[in-house]
């Protein structure tokens, strides 16, 4: 398995899935859930009203993923995960941990090879960046001990602005099996 960091736009990315850091709505919002629906088109948000309405009427719970088509992204599909949010006390790091875990079992579920993170929770969910992307690579590194990953060959998050690179990048800097772009 190949992890890489690539910070930027996570809308451009050229892998099959992208994940989305959705609101529990599943209908757009700010930060990377707007940018994706923006990007995606209109397609993205029909299909997130059916998903919601045949199996999340309440909403997506916090660390669980499902999966749609891509829109007009050039991914395929895009897998929404709904982050826990700090500033409404949800702060047990399982939770992201999950976002991460769910994630990845939804892309394997389709036969992905490629998948592209953001820094789930880091932006407007007021969890510390260095803190998600800890979490993050340590549960990508579990899933690939597990044996969970499926076809997936390549995970790339992608942190976006320059505090967040930095701080993914620390973060992998100090793990050589990150570092060196192969998990």
């Amino acid at each position: 398995m190949r992890v890489e960091i690539v910070p930027g736009d996570i809308t451009r990315q050229d892998v099959e899935v992208v994940v989305n850091a959705a609101n529990p709505t599943l209908v757009g919002g700010g930060g990377v859930d707007g940018a994706i629906h923006r990007a995606a088109g209109p397609r993205l948000l029909r299909e997130c009203r059916r998903v919601r309405k045949a199996s999340f009427p309440d909403g997506l719970p916090v660390g669980r993923a499902v999966a749609t088509g891509g829109g007009n992204l050039k991914a395929r599909w895009v897998v929404h995960t709904v982050g826990p949010n700090w500033h409404r006390d949800q702060r047990d790091p399982e939770l992201l941990a999950s976002c991460v875990r769910e994630s990845i079992r939804a892309a394997a579920e389709l036969g992905a090879r490629s998948i592209a993170f953001p820094a789930v929770s880091a932006g407007a969910y007021g969890w510390d960046v260095t803190t998600v992307a800890r979490i993050m690579l340590d549960e990508i590194r579990a899933e690939v001990r597990r044996g969970t990953t499926g076809s997936l060959e390549r995970v790339r998050l992608v942190p976006f602005g320059a505090d967040a690179a930095r701080a993914f990048t620390e973060v992998a800097t100090g793990d050589r099996s990150v570092g060196s772009g192969v998990c």
